[in-house]
């Protein structure tokens, strides 16, 4: 069930089909986020399923049960593979959003608390006193209760979300001497496949890569 999904923060289907081109054959797990998906939208997500892509749509939705449902319901034809929502929203909203995907083989995954975020800014900034892992393990216990599939969170917690019995994918991940960018609880992907993650979410250590092909074959090699 381990794979690597490639976060494909590109901001036109002209910038996105460029790099997928350089995969030839390959056709990997990708990640389409909101900076594509607001650009280009429903049709692209379609049209990169024809194609054979597996997909992980991250549009980390959060809103009231009723909204957070209709939403899920235009998204349902897309037959993406992964979705996800803020776990912020509560209970019944992911209660909700599953509910959308019933008799579907589309999961749904619950985001935590995102890898930009620590202890400081958990404090400080969200005014949540809980240390992380805690904060963290009670997400997971929400998201267990609201029936989804899996769980978005940092390699460190990937020990927890298999316990109970959840998907873990594990974003941050590059190795000791690639630049962190904005993430503050990053990752290799060796350590992550030691901590139990399932999927592992890699960016720009792919897409800025000069040969993202051996790249993204290296991280596979490396976590599989």
């Amino acid at each position: 069930m381990s794979d690597v999904i490639i976060a494909c923060d590109f901001n036109s289907r002209l910038e996105l089909f460029e790099f997928l081109n350089k995969f030839g054959n390959v056709k990997p797990f990708i990640k389409i986020g909101m900076e594509l998906y607001y650009k280009e939208g429903y049709e692209l997500v379609k049209k990169l399923k024809s194609n054979g892509y597996k997909i992980f749509l991250d549009l980390k939705l959060c809103d009231i049960p009723n909204t957070v449902y209709k939403a899920m319901l235009v998204l349902k034809n897309l037959n993406i593979d992964f979705i996800n929502v803020h776990v912020f929203g509560g209970v019944e909203m992911m209660k909700a959003a599953k509910k959308a995907f019933i008799d579907t083989n589309t999961k749904v995954i619950g985001v935590t608390i995102m890898t930009s975020i620590d202890e400081y800014m958990l404090k400080n900034e969200l005014c949540i006193n809980l240390p992380l892992v805690e904060t963290v393990s009670s997400y997971i216990e929400n998201v267990k209760s609201a029936g989804l599939d899996g769980i978005v969170c940092s390699v460190y917690e990937a020990n927890i979300v298999k316990e109970k019995g959840l998907i873990s994918i594990t974003p941050g991940i590059r190795y000791e001497d690639n630049d962190k960018g904005d993430q503050k609880r990053v990752s290799t992907p060796m350590l992550a496949k030691k901590l139990g993650s399932d999927y592992i979410v890699v960016g720009r250590p792919i897409t800025q890569s000069k040969d993202p092909l051996t790249t993204y074959l290296k991280f596979k090699e490396d976590f599989i």
